[in-house]
């Protein structure tokens, strides 16, 4: 699930030669070596912090262990916010995508926002059944996924037109003016790696599962990401893949395959993107029915909302309302889309804008949690050592908060607008008013529902 999130295809397909064409470096292999050794720093504390929580609410149950529970209240908001924005754009590019695949292949001319209503209609039927059917099914779309990518890799390394060199991978071409929106790029092809812990009521031991499995998980994502984009720099030649780049942008890898590979492979490749993206709506939309789920039995939310399957144990209501959601949304842009020439639009609109605000949101999340690892894990000096309580987490921090700042200084250019806009200001504003609106209601509760307080982020612990 965590991989599935993470997308390899979408991401090696269509990040990074993106990465490549907005920001002008070559160093975009680095941001990924860079970003693991930040994000594996986070998992060690986290790891050891999953032992003692086992909540499916995981940011928000962590944060109200560490920070306190206003902290904990305003982190369930925003990450409410945040996930369902990362789902929601994912349909938009997939809507994208699926209507140019019928078109090419087909012949078939479909709107993009019927294409997206399909894949509507798939994640919520996978959202109300058990988790391992869905982990099956993904875990052979991710392998196909994988394999791609290396035969990509592998025919990359063997053209090399320009020879087998370290260029990717120097920090000059990564420490350069426009790291911070590289940076920015890059770290939304880490995006769900949270959900290790938010499957942690549902593994048959809730100790150690989660923890490994994050670890494991980013380290793979790391290496692969920067190795492919590696490759992708070797393939085109150092000198030539920003242009190229800049030219083909998603279809970047597609060319390539074309160039060297059968057309039977470029058409699956191209299969297996929209895959992909389906992989990454179902695990978004799992992510967001388990916050749900958790808010409800808190009772922060409606108690209704915490209902589940009695035949599978699944989050139905949060399942439920995750898809009636993603529906009003995509019906809305598909309205306010519908006078517009640009093939594009769902990409430019839907996916950019709120895949951007979903990571703006995490990335902040993420150095919130890893504080409060330190200050959960502070009281457990005899179980671990300095480095797993303070030093790990705390550098982890450090390196999160920047890489914040970075997309809040960089929004414009991740969003594709120029200059200052409205949107530079309020999508952010989107995803952080939710959040402070929590934290304030959870002071409010303090005094005035100290019962409801009480139970703010308890919701499975083990203390």
């Amino acid at each position: 699930m965590i991989i599935a999130a993470s997308a390899p295809l979408t991401v090696v397909a269509g990040g990074v030669p993106s990465n490549f064409a907005v920001t002008g470096l070559v160093g975009i292999p680095l941001s990924f070596v860079v970003l693991g050794i930040i994000l594996i720093l986070f998992a060690i504390g986290y790891a050891a912090m999953s032992r003692h929580v086992h909540n499916a609410g995981a940011f928000f149950a962590y944060i109200s262990k560490g920070l306190g529970k206003p902290a904990g209240m305003g982190a369930a908001m925003t990450a409410l916010v945040a996930y369902n924005a990362m789902q929601i754009g994912i349909a938009g590019m997939f809507g994208f995508v699926f209507s140019s695949f019928l078109d090419t292949l087909f012949g078939v001319s479909w709107s993009w926002w019927v294409c997206a209503l399909i894949a509507w209609v798939i994640v919520g039927i996978m959202g109300v059944l058990r988790v391992d059917f869905s982990a099956k099914v993904l875990g052979i779309i991710v392998g196909a996924e994988f394999l791609v990518v290396i035969v990509f890799d592998i025919i990359g390394l063997a053209h090399s037109p320009e020879g087998i060199t370290g260029d990717g991978l120097a920090f000059d071409q990564l420490f350069a003016p426009g790291v911070g929106a590289a940076l920015a790029f890059s770290i939304a092809a880490f995006m769900g790696f949270e959900s290790g812990a938010i499957y942690n009521e549902e593994v048959k031991d809730p100790r150690r599962t989660a923890g490994r499995a994050t670890v494991i998980a980013v380290s793979i994502i790391a290496v692969f990401y920067a190795f492919s984009a590696w490759a992708m720099v070797i393939g085109e030649g150092a000198s030539q893949v920003i242009g190229r780049s800049q030219e083909f942008g998603p279809d970047l890898m597609f060319v390539f395959l074309g160039e060297h590979a059968p057309v039977w492979f470029v058409d699956l490749g191209n299969l297996l993107f929209l895959t992909s993206l389906l992989a990454a709506l179902v695990a978004f939309h799992n992510i967001v029915a388990r916050y749900v789920f958790a808010l409800g039995r808190d009772r922060v939310l409606p108690q209704s909302l915490a209902r589940t399957s009695r035949r599978t144990g699944a989050p139905v209501a949060g399942s439920l309302t995750q898809s009636a959601l993603a529906l009003v949304i995509i019906l809305v842009f598909a309205v306010v889309g519908s006078g517009s020439d640009d093939p594009l639009f769902p990409v430019v609109t839907l996916f950019t804008w709120l895949t951007n605000m979903g990571a703006f949101g995490l990335v902040l999340l993420m150095a919130l949690t890893a504080l409060a690892v330190v200050g959960f894990l502070r009281t457990k000096s005899g179980e671990y050592s300095l480095w797993t309580r303070v030093i790990a987490p705390g550098l982890s921090a450090v390196g999160l908060l920047a890489l914040f700042v970075a997309i809040v200084i960089n929004f414009n250019v991740l969003i594709g607008a120029e200059g200052t806009s409205v949107l530079s200001w309020l999508l952010p504003a989107i995803v952080l008013v939710p959040g402070l609106i929590g934290t304030i209601w959870a002071i409010v509760l303090r005094s005035s529902a100290p019962h409801l307080y009480a139970g703010i982020g308890s919701g499975g612990s083990l203390g």
